[in-house]
Parts: structure tokens; sequence; C-alpha cells
């Protein structure tokens, strides 16, 4: 009986380009595991490319498993399937390291999902490599107030430059406060103060001790009516009667219907207590910026002089932004306040006078 001759079938080129492959990744992963391991991964994407061209044979039903040259073929090809499927896993991890975005796209947002195959440490390195923003705080926000101050770079002779808004305090030809000097003695009607017993709450605004009073409070100038909304210190005195500068002086401002403004100005001296500022005195809070709601309401009319003989003129307000037209009506008669209460003031606000301005040839008068 003469032997089955065998006959050697001829591989289509694909397969025979994927058979050399899975024999090389045979042989290197017999002699050195690791580096068989990094090659398929390498080779995964030629591995791809070949499984396309081995799946287009079929293979041989387990009748023909007889044959040595078909045992070879499929015995590869089940090696070449193994290898292919670890393959293709590692080069997808592989591929996806490599290709990782170095830096965040600009819709990128802390609450945005990670990217698939992203891992922490690249998520971390990300964040690090990138160049660090100033904080918000550190800029200068757009249409902030200007800083000003009574010293310094921002002090009165540099209001007028600090803002746009801020150029009468330059170049107006009305400001206050000023030295009050030979006032024409007539025969004025007497301010009629409309004073009520009021809360009121302190706040330091950084410029200031500035009080705040419940509605209800007014004067009457000429027949005009202006409501009370505020009233402030300063130290020394920013008004000047005839050359002299006092202690402190204490500004209660008003304002009428149609958003004019009238000034009380008191002059302070030392002398003895002043109940109705100690009063500000025992509200004054912690810190700046902060409003304290005072427990015992306040004599607003106890904070004038017995003698409400006074000198009016017209100025402007005596800080930024140096908004003329206002009236002002400064008491001839001093009120006093002890050392103590004064260097209570000058403990958070050592000087906060603005220079005198020049008269210009404004008139000045005051009543007998």
């Amino acid at each position: 009986m003469h032997p089955r001759p065998v006959i050697l079938r001829r591989l289509p080129q694909p397969a025979r380009s994927s058979l050399a492959i899975a024999a090389t990744l045979s042989l290197m992963a017999a002699a050195t595991p690791a580096a068989a391991s990094d090659t398929a991964a390498h080779g995964a994407v030629h591995a791809k490319t070949a499984s396309a061209a081995t799946a287009a044979p079929e293979t041989a039903p387990a009748a023909e498993a007889t044959d040595p040259i078909e045992k070879l073929r499929l015995r590869l090809a089940e090696r070449l399937a193994g290898k292919k499927s670890v393959a293709s896993a590692s080069g997808d991890l592989h591929l996806v390291a490599r290709t990782a975005p170095s830096a965040a796209p600009a819709s990128e947002s802390p609450t945005a999902a990670r990217p698939a195959g992203r891992s922490a440490v690249a998520m971390n390195s990300s964040k690090l490599s990138r160049p660090t923003e100033p904080a918000a705080h550190e800029a200068h926000p757009v249409g902030a107030p200007a800083h000003w101050s009574y010293g310094g770079a921002a002090g009165p002779q540099s209001w007028a430059t600090l803002k746009p808004e801020f150029s009468l305090c330059g170049n107006g030809q009305r400001q206050s406060p000023i030295d009050i000097r030979g006032g024409l003695a007539v025969d004025l009607d007497p301010v009629r103060f409309d004073y009520q017993q009021s809360p009121f709450t302190v706040v330091d605004n950084g410029h200031t001790v500035q009080v705040n009073v419940a509605p209800g409070n007014s004067i009457d100038v000429g027949g005009k009516r202006f409501d009370l909304v505020q009233f402030h210190f300063h130290r020394p005195s920013e008004e000047r009667i005839d050359g002299r500068q006092f202690e402190m002086s204490l500004h209660l401002v008003h304002k009428d219907d149609q958003g004019r403004l009238a000034v009380v100005g008191v002059l302070f001296d030392k002398g003895q207590a002043q109940p109705q500022v100690q009063k500000v005195w025992n509200a004054l809070p912690l810190e700046r910026n902060t409003e304290s709601t005072s427990r015992t309401p306040l004599e607003l009319l106890g904070l004038l002089p017995e003698d409400r003989r006074y000198i009016t003129y017209m100025g402007s307000l005596t800080t930024p932004p140096c908004s003329e037209d206002v009236r002002w009506i400064v008491m001839r008669q001093p009120v006093t306040l002890t050392a103590q209460q004064i260097d209570i003031f000058a403990r958070i606000y050592p000087m906060n006078a603005r220079p005198v301005q020049s008269v210009a040839g404004r008139r000045i008068i005051q009543s007998q």
C-alpha cells in the first residue's frame, strides 16, 4: 500500500504574512516573554490587518485535522488569534497613552467628565503644567471706585487725577472748605431745626466715622426743607474762621426733594464732655465697613450749640467727587469735647481734613 501523497497548499499572500508574524511572535515569546509582549503591543496594528485577511479562508473541519500541514495551519491560526486579542487590548491602551492631549481644550471645565483612558496621574500632571492665573482680587476691577485718601500719592493734591468724575476736585470754582473771613453781617432768618430723638447706626467707612439716622429729621432754610441723611466727623476741623482751625468738626448732611444738598457744620473745641458724641463713640463698630446699631437713641438737638447764629456760603462736598452747589451753614459758636473724646477719634483717624480752598470771590454772609 502506497502512502498518501502530501499535498502542500499555497496560502494566500496575506495569510503567509500573518503566519510569519505569528511565528516570529511565538519564537520571541519563547525566548524573552517581556520582549514578545512589547512587540505584540507594537504589532497590534499589523495583526489587525492580518486578521481581516485570515478571516476569509474558512477553518478546516475536524475531519481534515489529520493533515499535518492543515494541523500546522490551524495551530498557527489559533495562536495568531490569541496573540491578536492580547495585542489589540494592550495596543489600545498604548495608543491612548501616546495620544492623550497635553492641555485641556477650551471647553473643558473642572466639572467635565474625565476623558476615557486618561489616568489620574495624567490629569494631575496636566493641571500642574498649566500657567498659574492671577487671582481675581489682584487685578483692579473695571468700574471699581478709585481709591483716595488724605495723604500720600492718593491725597487731596491728586484727587482730580484719580478718576474723571473727580475732576471738580482740581478745577472747580466753588470748592470747600474755606477759611471764612470778612462775612457780610446781615439779619438772616434763623435755621429751623426739626430734629427728633432718633435711633441710629454707626459705620467706619474708611475715611471717617459716619452716623446714619432714622428718617424724620430736617431743617428749614429760607423756606426750603432739607432732610437729614447722615453726619460724620473730621479732625482737625476743615473749616477755619479768621484763620483759626479747631480740634474737630461735625458735618450734618441734608438733602431736599430735588437732590440738592445743605450741610450744617459744627466746630469742636476742647472743654467739657459732649454726651451725644459719647453715644456715637459707645456704638463704634469693631471693624471697618460694618454697621453697628446703638442701644440708645440720639438727641440730635444736643449736638448743636446754644447760640444758633451761623455763616453761610455756596461750596462743595469736601470729599471726592467734590460736587458743587452745596449750601454750607457753619455754626459760629463751637461745641466742646473732652481731650479723651477727641483722642478716641484721633486714634482712628489722626488726620482726615481736606486743606482749605480758594474763596475765589464768593459771597459769605453771617447772621447777626
